[in-house]
């Protein structure tokens, strides 16, 4: 490096560290009110260290009060609530108008002619509009058919000792 940008270095260098006093008299006495011994790096570093502390609580003041409802952009608490509140009401609202028209659909079956009598029961109708079950085919297995003739035998045998205590 050249001669002067060492100089220029070394100037500032002493420039930032040089003790400095930092007086604060009282005008009509001259009293010393307040006195501090610092450098400029020193008064670099605390305004730096302040600006962000300032920055910091300041972020934190917006995001986490009320305070953010005041910037544009951020929606107000009441806002989302009435918005939650609002999408429950209509997803209950489509679940009724759903079970109207199943309703309505089914009547208008049974005015046209279109429907087995046995089929018409309202519950049911609601039910079938609402769920739709899948359709299992549920055939007893072979265990389940040696249990049912044993039951029914039990049950004939349980009968017919019912049947001798009462006529006698």
């Amino acid at each position: 490096m050249s001669a002067k940008k060492l100089k220029k270095k070394e100037r500032l260098k002493k420039h930032l560290f040089t003790k400095n006093r930092l007086v604060i008299l009282n005008d009509e006495t001259f009293e010393e009110l307040f006195s501090l011994r610092l450098t400029l790096m020193n008064v670099f570093v605390v305004a730096g260290v302040g600006a962000i502390l300032i920055i910091f609580v300041t972020t934190f003041i917006i995001a986490f009060t009320p305070l953010r409802e005041y910037i544009p952009g951020y929606p107000s608490t009441e806002l989302k609530r009435n918005a939650t509140e609002l999408a429950l009401k209509s997803d209950s609202l489509e679940f009724a108008i759903k079970k109207n028209e199943a309703y309505l659909q089914s009547i208008q079956k049974v005015l046209n002619g279109n429907l087995e009598y046995a089929k018409v029961n309202k519950d049911s109708i609601l039910a079938i509009a609402v769920d739709t079950l899948p359709d299992l085919q549920l055939t007893p297995s072979e265990k389940e058919l040696e249990l049912r003739k044993e039951v029914e035998s039990e049950e004939k045998l349980a009968k017919e000792k019912t049947n001798k205590k009462g006529k006698k």
